[in-house]
């Protein structure tokens, strides 16, 4: 198994109300912790509604983590470029990709909040169709063309970047898909990575992972791109983990039932209906039977992210842990502390070296027992001769 990445996709999901300066303060401080903990990737949200995902720009939230942390690589998760000029959205991840010196992907997609685009005169269908067009001119700009193109939202005269990316040749660029082949065929035609955010919050959106990387094998043999790596791939997940499955449970007893509240009554996501909107035991359950993640210990977080490699079938780039306010701040942070030291070595080929170290010195013990106790009889054998003839 090749070394899987780690990360989190930040949408962010807070309770309306509370102070926005305090919340958003406290994301910061939660990419900085996984900077820490050594996770590889964070992807930020642009949401504009609905009182939850209060991340209106992921770059403005990128530019302020990139000086608070050293090695992690901070994405827009995603950008909803039908609501932008292409041309914008462009120049600002390259002048990103420049402040941050390398550490700055670009997630894109449609816009998943109907209430966004609403405000601007968008329906569902236009920001679908915006996406297809706008990340081609996004691609020829990073290429170096020049693009001149009429959209539906946008005029481009001769437009152009007047710098280049620091990443040679371009930074990471990954679509987002769900359970249709929308995303994958986008990915595979522009030669992207894939961004699976349902990949575990929906059936339909587990069962198409490896339907999804075949659509884009198949069409990026179509246009010419050279064969797509799985190490761009991403797939989302949602977890808690704790020492002891009670304890994960008593944790998300803080916020489950805002969250899945959020995903059945604010965001519609018909998937989300576990029925009685105040049963955490069959919130956690529906969690975990359904498949869709992992309350629970390390061991389930182990199970879950294997189940996920499995139906791959050939594996993926990185491990998405979605970002959620299940549990408190403190209780959220240790569920990520506890991924990164037990379940990360398991998938990153550090764990089976020191298990083997370990049998070897179990193996061998009585052996060595033997000798070192021979080694002490010997050296006090010779003091007692060094007494004895001393006189």
């Amino acid at each position: 198994m090749t070394r899987l990445r780690f990360g989190t996709f930040l949408a962010p999901f807070h309770v309306p109300g509370q102070n926005p300066t305090l919340a958003l303060q406290r994301d910061l401080e939660f990419v900085t912790h996984l900077d820490r903990l050594g996770y590889d990737e964070a992807w930020i949200g642009e949401h504009h509604s609905a009182g939850s995902e209060i991340i209106a720009s992921p770059e403005i939230f990128i530019a302020a983590a990139a000086e608070r942390t050293r090695n992690i690589k901070l994405g827009t998760g995603v950008t909803s470029i039908a609501y932008h000029n292409p041309l914008w959205v462009a120049d600002r991840m390259v002048m990103l990709d420049h402040l941050t010196r390398g550490r700055t992907m670009l997630g894109v997609g449609p816009g998943s909040l109907p209430t966004d685009s609403a405000m601007i005169g968008l329906n569902p269908t236009d920001t679908r169709e915006l996406l297809d067009v706008n990340l081609d001119i996004i691609m020829r700009l990073l290429a170096g063309e020049s693009v001149t193109q009429q959209t539906k939202t946008h005029n481009l005269i001769d437009a152009q970047l007047q710098l280049r990316p620091f990443t040679d040749p371009r930074f990471d660029i990954a679509v987002a898909a769900v359970a249709s082949p929308t995303g994958p065929r986008l990915a595979g035609r522009h030669g992207t990575g894939l961004l699976s955010i349902g990949a575990t919050l929906t059936q339909d959106g587990f069962d198409a992972l490896a339907h999804h990387w075949s659509v884009v094998e198949e069409r990026a043999a179509h246009f010419g791109q050279p064969t797509p790596d799985r190490s761009g791939w991403r797939l989302v997940g949602l977890m808690h983990i704790a020492e002891t499955k009670e304890q994960a449970y008593r944790d998300v007893e803080f916020g489950i039932v805002p969250w899945f509240n959020y995903f059945q009554k604010v965001a519609a996501f018909p998937q989300m209906d576990v029925g009685d909107s105040t049963d955490i035991k069959g919130m956690i359950d529906f969690v975990n039977e359904a498949g869709i993640g992992a309350i629970g210990t390390v061991e389930d977080a182990r199970a879950q992210v294997q189940r996920l490699w499995d139906q791959s079938n050939g594996g993926f780039g990185c491990m998405l842990l979605m970002g959620h306010d299940w549990a408190n701040p403190e209780a959220t942070k240790r569920s990520y502390e506890l991924i990164a030291q037990q379940v990360f070595p398991h998938f990153q080929g550090q764990a089976e070296s020191t298990l083997a170290a370990k049998k070897r010195a179990l193996d061998t013990r009585e052996e060595h027992a033997a000798t070192q106790l021979a080694a002490v009889d010997h050296m006090t054998a010779k003091y007692e001769k060094e007494l004895a003839e001393k006189g």
